[in-house]
C-alpha cells in the first residue's frame, strides 16, 4: 500500500517515517516543501538521512495517488492538507490536535465524509494494553463508578527543537494546546464520548529553558473539568521536564473509583545504566511502541475501508476541551460548555469491548 508522509514540521514525523520505512507492506513517499532552508532535520536533508524517497511538493505526492496520508504539518496548516487528501481520496492520520479551531475542524470533517474517506486523530495512548485493562475494569464494574480522574502530560519544552510549537500564528497556543488533547482522549474513551459541562484553566509561561526569553505562550498549565454525573477530573498539561530528564515527555492517569483506585503509567520506569562512552546515565525504553499500535490500526482501516479510531469527532470534541479552557484563561472563569445542557447520561453505561473495537464500516457515525 502507497502511504505519504506529507511534512517533517512535527516531532512525530520522523518516527512514523521510520516505522513505516521498515515494513515491507508499504511504499512510502515523503514531502517536505516547507521546511526552513537549510534545516537538517527537516526536508530532503532529513528524508535522505533516513532513507526515504522524497518528493519536492505536496502536488507531487498527490499524483503518485498514495491510498493514505500522515498530516504532521505545524497545527494551523492541517486543515489544507486533510481537504487535499480527503479530495485525492486518501484516508488521513492528522497529527493532534486535530486543528486550533472548532471552523477548521468541522470542515476537516465534513470533507472526509463527502470523500468517503477515514480521517483519524493521532492519539496513540488509547492503544496501550493497560489503558485498554482500565476499561475493561470500569467497564465491568470492577472499580465501581468513576469520581475523580488525575490526569498528567508533561514533557520537555518542544520549542526548543521545533520553534513553531511557541509561535501562536502556527501552534495555536501552547502547552495547554499541546498537551491537553492526549488526556482529553482517554477521558472521552473512558466516557463513552461524554464531554464536560464545566471546564476551568489556570496557566503561566513560568517554565523556560535556560537563556530563553519569556515564551509567547504559556509553558505550564493545569485544567479542571466538571462532568454532569458529578466526576471531576484535572490535566496537568505542562511543559515541565528538563533537558536533563531521562524522558522527553511522560503521561499518567489516576482514576479514582467508588471501589478502587486505579493507576496508569503510559511509559512505565525505564532500564537504567551508564555509558562509559559518554560518562554519563543511559536509560532504555521499557514499553511498547504505542505509535507502531496506532498506525497498525490506522493502515488496517485504510486497507479495508472500515472507519478508524479516534476519528475526526474524537478530535473535535477534544479540541472543544481545550478551546473551553482558553476561554476560561481569557475570562479567569469557570467556563460553561454545550454538553451541560444534554441529558444527564445513565451512570453505568459504558460501551462493550469487542474484537472489532475502534473500528466501524465508513458509513456510521459516531
Amino acid at each position: 500500500m502507497k502511504v505519504a508522509v506529507l511534512s517533517f514540521a512535527h516531532v512525530h514525523a520522523a518516527t512514523y517515517i521510520e516505522l513505516l520505512r521498515d515494513r515491507s507492506d508499504i511504499e512510502l513517499i515523503t514531502t517536505d516543501p516547507d521546511a526552513p532552508p537549510g534545516d537538517p532535520k527537516r526536508g530532503k536533508a532529513l528524508a535522505d538521512e533516513l532513507g526515504v524517497t522524497y518528493r519536492a511538493g505536496y502536488e507531487e505526492a498527490f499524483a503518485e495517488r498514495p491510498r493514505a496520508v500522515i498530516v504532521t504539518t505545524e497545527n494551523t496548516r492541517h486543515r489544507q492538507l486533510v481537504e487535499r487528501a480527503a479530495a485525492a481520496g486518501a484516508h488521513i492520520l492528522c497529527e493532534k490536535p486535530l486543528a486550533t479551531t472548532e471552523d477548521d475542524a468541522r470542515a476537516m470533517i465534513e470533507a472526509c465524509e463527502q470523500a468517503g474517506v477515514s480521517l483519524m486523530t493521532a492519539y496513540p495512548v488509547r492503544f496501550h494494553p493497560a489503558f485498554t485493562a482500565l476499561r475493561h475494569a470500569l467497564g465491568d464494574g470492577s472499580i465501581g463508578s468513576l469520581l475523580s480522574v488525575h490526569g498528567v502530560n508533561n514533557s520537555s519544552v518542544p520549542g526548543l527543537d521545533r520553534p513553531w510549537f511557541a509561535d501562536p500564528a502556527l501552534a495555536g497556543g501552547g502547552a495547554v494546546m499541546d498537551h491537553t488533547v492526549h488526556i482529553a482522549d482517554l477521558l472521552d474513551f473512558l466516557l463513552d464520548g461524554e464531554q464536560p459541562t464545566q471546564v476551568y484553566a489556570v496557566a503561566n509561561t513560568l517554565l523556560t529553558a535556560p537563556g530563553e526569553d519569556e515564551p509567547n505562550v504559556e509553558s505550564a498549565g493545569l485544567l479542571t473539568l466538571t462532568y454532569a454525573r458529578g466526576l471531576v477530573a484535572t490535566i496537568d498539561c505542562s511543559w515541565s521536564h528538563p533537558s536533563s530528564h531521562p524522558t522527553w515527555g511522560g503521561l499518567t492517569l489516576t482514576c479514582v473509583g467508588q471501589r478502587a483506585l486505579v493507576e496508569f503509567d503510559a511509559f512505565p520506569p525505564l532500564l537504567d545504566g551508564y555509558d562509559a562512552v559518554q560518562a554519563a546515565p543511559r536509560w532504555e525504553p521499557g514499553t511498547i511502541n504505542l505509535d507502531a499500535a496506532m498506525l497498525d490500526s490506522f493502515l488496517a482501516a485504510a486497507r479495508t475501508g472500515q472507519r478508524a479510531h479516534p476519528d475526526g469527532e474524537t478530535g473535535l470534541r477534544t479540541l472543544q476541551t481545550v478551546l473551553a479552557a482558553y476561554e476560561s484563561l481569557r475570562t479567569g472563569q469557570p467556563v460553561v460548555t454545550a454538553a451541560a445542557a444534554r441529558p444527564l447520561p445513565h451512570s453505568g453505561s459504558y460501551t462493550s469491548l469487542s474484537p472489532r473495537e475502534g473500528r466501524c464500516s465508513s458509513q456510521e457515525r459516531t
